[in-house]
């Protein structure tokens, strides 16, 4: 993999690679386009076969994040960290705080949050070192677990997506098949049936696809690979990215495609393709923001009401989706894309008359003065 060539491909800004032995710490932080903002972008620890395969999830991530950003109208850029090791086994203390002090040494350009792999518990570490870190738990100012407002967000999508498809909003009735029952997955499941939706699932791990769905009486559990030939209304892909290629397309069953996930296109061929099957496809990084939404709001000092209130906005953002995609006579995942390229560019040309980074890049908890902004005295 040609790192340099990949960034300019991908318009990466930055690309930082951290080892700390004594900590056990390999990480890498990709800092994807920082016009909007600083970059903020959740840190994902998973078992990495090889380093190659972590940096390439990391660009492709953070590049995810900037459209994520721009596309609920946030003053964030994308940015995403992997940290490489098995988070059953490989967590500690000395870890994450190691990795804390590397978020810290980039001066808020950009800030971490939960992702895949990591918990609250794992913010607080981290926190230990550095302000730049979102969802660290309430009682110390931050907004905790972002997991069920991603869910809460995709609720609000999917029923703009059905509302398109059907001609109601309304989940009554509705049979989804959720492929991965994680944090946002197992939420997504709950919000879903006591809508009066059929749930249909599946986990990786089988012990906690059963858990979940005894928890919240899930209507059937399925293997992974049968997962995508469910009939249903709709798919909602909340795994690992890539659920959406070439071996699965023609196994879906389903009027719409909606889900948690990030980067569910193994290219976005595969949203032209799903347009032309007469499938609906709500664009992940508009989809999914909820979360990113929730954190965001720490910036300015949290709160819970104003947070639902801008994730439930999600769904007249995917709504305009489809809007946009008809008039322009194009696969929603152009549409989507094409927005948020209209809004980076529109502000980029402000810039050489303003400074980068304002006051918002601090982040602003009662228990503790915030961090300086980058350029900016306390």
């Amino acid at each position: 993999m040609d790192i340099f060539e990949s960034m300019t491909t991908q318009g990466h800004e930055q690309v930082v690679f951290v080892s700390l032995g004594d900590a056990g710490l390999k990480a890498i932080i990709a800092i994807h386009d920082t016009t909007l903002g600083p970059a903020l972008g959740g840190c994902r620890m998973y078992p990495y076969k090889t380093e190659a395969e972590a940096v390439a999830d990391a660009m492709r991530l953070s590049r995810a994040m900037t459209y994520k950003a721009a596309a609920a109208g946030l003053h964030l850029g994308g940015g995403k960290s992997v940290i490489i090791g098995d988070p059953k086994t490989d967590k500690n203390e000395p870890l994450f705080r190691a990795f804390g002090k590397a978020v810290a040494s980039l001066s808020g350009r950009y800030i971490t949050a939960e992702d895949v792999g990591t918990d609250v518990q794992d913010m607080e570490f981290i926190f230990s070192e550095t302000d730049y870190v979102t969802g660290v738990d309430t009682s110390r100012g931050g907004s905790g677990n972002p997991s069920p407002y991603t869910a809460f967000g995709v609720m609000q999508g999917m029923m703009a997506c059905v509302a398109r498809a059907f001609g109601e909003q309304s989940m009554k009735g509705r049979t989804v098949a959720i492929q991965g029952l994680g944090h946002v997955g197992a939420h997504l499941a709950g919000l879903l049936k006591k809508e009066g939706a059929t749930v249909i699932a599946t986990d990786v791990d089988k012990a906690r696809a059963q858990k979940v769905g005894e928890e919240h009486g899930l209507d059937e559990l399925v293997s992974p690979d049968d997962i995508f030939s469910v009939p249903c209304d709709v798919f909602a892909p909340c795994a690992m990215g890539l659920a959406i290629n070439e071996n699965t397309i023609d196994k879906l069953k389903c009027k719409v495609v909606a889900g948690g996930a990030n980067n569910q296109l193994q290219s976005d061929d595969f949203g032209a393709e799903l347009e032309r099957r007469n499938i609906f496809y709500a664009p992940d990084f508009v989809i999914n923001a909820g979360g990113l939404i929730n954190v965001y709001t720490e910036l300015e000092g949290y709160n819970e009401e104003r947070a639902m209130r801008l994730v439930r906005n999600l769904y007249y953002s995917v709504a305009r989706i489809f809007t946009l995609a008809e008039a322009h006579n194009e696969p929603t995942i152009f549409a989507a894309r094409r927005m948020v390229r209209s809004r980076i560019q529109e502000v980029a040309r402000l810039q050489p008359h303003f400074n980068r980074f304002p006051a918002r890049a601090a982040i602003h908890r009662n228990h503790r003065v915030p961090a300086a902004a980058p350029g900016r005295r306390r």
